[in-house]
């Protein structure tokens, strides 16, 4: 991805070795954010594997403004059987709140559209908090529609444990 500068002097790139504790920390904030503040259990080092290891299976894309991680978006790849062809799934999109109205936000997942523009994917996808009104507006705002009819599941814990026995 190309570095693309944004107001206040911001700049929207790829990821970076480096950048590690600017993502967490954001991360981090965006757990409290979703009133979840305990929830984190990701480390710097797990995050240097995830995104910068010998066989990277997430990506992100952050904007660094004043040498700051200010925003990040982390995704990983997707497949759609009904299509033939991956997918982007939106992961996390954060904007520190103080830097939020800026269009941050616009253009970190405009940036994940256009990765799926460029490689020929079929979709971008991510799921919202029921309550976030602020994001759901945002999201409604660049066109983003709900899923009617589909509900995520999800397998953790005991349960993950007890299925895979």
């Amino acid at each position: 991805m190309t570095p693309r500068e944004l107001p206040g002097g911001a700049v929207l790139r790829a990821a970076r070795p480096g950048d590690e504790a600017g993502i967490l920390s954001c991360v981090r904030a965006l757990a409290v954010y979703e009133r979840e503040p305990d929830a984190v259990e990701n480390t710097v080092d797990a995050l240097g594997v995830t995104l910068f290891g010998a066989d990277p299976r997430a990506f992100c894309h952050v904007v660094e403004r004043e040498g700051a991680i200010v925003g990040i978006a982390i995704w990983f790849l997707t497949y759609s059987t009904w299509t033939g062809r991956h997918g982007i799934w939106l992961e996390d999109l954060f904007v520190d709140e103080t830097q939020r109205g800026t269009g941050y936000g616009k253009a970190l997942i405009s940036s994940l559209a256009a990765v799926c523009v460029e490689r020929g994917y079929s979709r971008l996808e991510w799921t919202v908090l029921d309550w976030n009104a602020p994001s759901i507006a945002f999201y409604r705002s660049i066109g983003a529609a709900p899923m009617d009819e589909w509900t995520t599941q999800r397998l953790t814990g005991d349960a993950l444990h007890a299925l895979a026995g």
